[in-house]
């Protein structure tokens, strides 16, 4: 029977069965039939502990600590996909915002798939057969081995004056080493408090310190108490003598305030006494200016009114006399009006008897002007007519010219670029060929190089089957040929001058003639043997003729020997 089931704000379902791969966790969800639906608390949990553990200095103490663990609900891995522009669980619940949008395809293939909550419903959650108190007891037991085996690690590589100088680097240093040992459970380490450090049983450590502290802090109490009392003494004394003096220093401010208090008060009193004295002496002043102006402002208005009667008698007897001129210009004109149309009317008689006449003349120039003007105009026709076909027949020519050459031009082109076309895909196709001749000729050498024992094996066969190492061989033959090496062996031994007879003279005097002849012996088949073999032929004057000069040498020893 399907039912759908909900979770608590505090909890998740783990569903398994029909249609689930691993392991689906969610909020809520129908379960169906051949399902089964598990309810796991994801609070987190507080493991209080004081774990005895060992400085690198071999110093025992007490650690109490206090963790908060508790399944990582953020920390979803795979089961994370993009919706819409949002960041939704496979069973579209919200992401949290500091989650990667990308997972790695290692993540992707693992059981877990990097869900936190699916490695805690896997390994650690209670199932329906296991509820009770035993249960949190198991998982109590872990959490808490492994932080006390990450605690002592930690703590035995550090020394005591580590701890205690360094206490949030040490807390930091736990909080990262145990977060990484529960991550592969799906845990995570919401606070982590370190309390204050406590001997172990048979360890005074942090006794004595605290009672060196103690009483050192009690001394130096004292010490500040009696200074305290001494200064606070001192002090007193002097505060009364600045006390009196400051007295006495207010009392003469209090008296010189006063003064100039008094002082200001008359200069304001007097101050005001002179500003009332301006004010009603400005007041005066302005009353005679106004009845001065009231005077003077009666006087202009008497004598404007008499300005204006002035002005409007005057204006009257103006007005009469331009009504007497009107009158006496209007008779005039008149008159002059009456004669000047008499002579517009004879003047205009005139001129329309030569408007007609010149109309008439116009009228007959034109006629004439258009019958010449018609005659010219059908001959200039007739030359434009002719003008025109022969430009339209041209034109028809030159376009019909114009398109067959486009036409050939295109359908000469069309052939090129069929037939470049056709060249293409026949390279492409021995390309092609090439191609898989090479890849099957490829195949080939890898069996061979695999049947001859690698590589090397190959290349020795190719080498033997295609002739190289004959190739080389003659190469090597070639290289040497037309060579002539000459071969000189000479002795330069005591017994090469002296045929063999070293039985005449001193032995000094044999020793250091030998060694002078052996030089000289030396040289000469040296030049020889040069100039033999690279043709370099040393100067005369060197060695051109130590030869002659040693065999010269040599018949005179052996001259001397038969003498004596």
């Amino acid at each position: 029977m399907a039912s759908y089931k909900i979770a608590a704000p505090d909890e998740y379902l783990a569903i398994t069965g029909m249609g689930v791969k691993t392991l689906k966790i969610t909020k809520a969800a129908w379960v169906w039939p051949f399902q089964r639906c598990m309810r796991f608390s994801v609070q987190p949990h507080d493991y209080a502990m004081s774990l005895q553990a060992m400085t690198k200095e071999k110093l025992q103490f007490l650690l109490p600590v206090v963790f908060t663990v508790g399944p990582d609900v953020n920390q979803r891995g795979a089961n994370i996909r993009r919706v819409g522009g949002g960041m939704l669980h496979d069973q579209d619940h919200a992401k949290p915002n500091d989650e990667d949008d990308i997972v790695s395809d290692s993540v992707v293939r693992r059981e877990d798939r990097g869900d936190a909550l699916m490695k805690f419903a896997m390994l650690l959650a209670d199932s329906g057969r296991n509820k009770g108190p035993n249960n949190h007891d198991f998982l109590e037991g872990i959490v808490k081995g492994i932080i006390e085996g990450e605690v002592r690690v930690l703590v035995s590589s550090m020394t005591m004056e580590e701890i205690f100088s360094e206490r949030e680097v040490f807390k930091r240093r736990i909080f990262r080493n145990i977060q990484s040992e529960l991550d592969q459970f799906g845990l995570k380490i919401y606070n982590a408090n370190v309390k204050e450090l406590k001997d172990a049983p048979g360890s005074t450590y942090f006794a004595s310190l605290s009672q060196k502290a103690h009483e050192g802090a009690t001394n130096q109490a004292r010490i500040d108490v009696a200074e305290a009392q001494l200064r606070g003494n001192v002090g007193t004394q002097k505060r009364k003598g600045e006390e009196a003096r400051e007295i006495a220093k207010i009392q003469g401010e209090q008296d010189r305030e006063l003064a100039k208090i008094q002082a200001e008060t008359q200069v304001q009193k007097t101050e005001r006494d002179i500003e009332k004295a301006t004010a009603e002496a400005v007041l005066k002043t302005r009353k005679v200016e106004l009845d001065r102006d009231v005077q003077i402002a009666g006087i202009q208005a008497a004598r404007k009114t008499e300005a204006e009667d002035e002005d409007l008698k005057r204006e009257v007897q103006i007005k009469r006399a331009a009504a007497e001129m009107e009158r006496l210009r209007a008779t005039d004109v008149v008159k002059a009006t009456i004669a000047r149309e008499a002579q517009q009317q004879a003047a205009d008689a005139k001129a329309y008897e030569i408007e007609k006449e010149a109309q008439a003349n116009f009228e007959k120039d034109k006629q004439a002007t258009e019958a010449t003007a018609y005659k010219s105009k059908i001959g200039v026709d007739t030359k434009v007519y002719q003008i025109e076909s022969e430009a339209k027949a041209n034109y028809e020519r030159a376009k019909q010219q114009t398109e067959a050459e486009v036409y050939e031009t295109k359908v000469g082109a069309d052939a090129q670029a069929y037939a470049a076309i056709k060249l293409a895909d026949a390279e492409l196709q021995q390309k092609l060929r090439a191609a898989e001749g090479m890849a099957a000729m490829a195949e080939a050498y890898a069996k061979m190089s695999h049947a001859f024992g690698g590589p090397q094996g190959l290349l020795q066969y190719m080498m033997i089957e295609k002739g190289t190492y004959v190739e080389l061989a003659k190469a090597n033959a070639e290289a040497i040929r037309g060579l002539q090496p000459k071969i000189s062996v000479w002795n330069t031994g005591a017994e090469a001058g002296s045929g063999g007879s070293g039985s005449g003279g001193a032995p000094g005097d044999q020793s250091s003639m030998a060694t002078m002849r052996n030089i000289y012996q030396m040289l000469p088949p040296l030049m020889t043997t040069i100039n033999e073999q690279t043709g370099i032929t040393l100067p005369e004057w060197q060695f051109g003729r130590m030869a002659e000069q040693m065999s010269e040498v040599e018949r005179r020893q052996g001259a001397n020997g038969q003498k004596e």
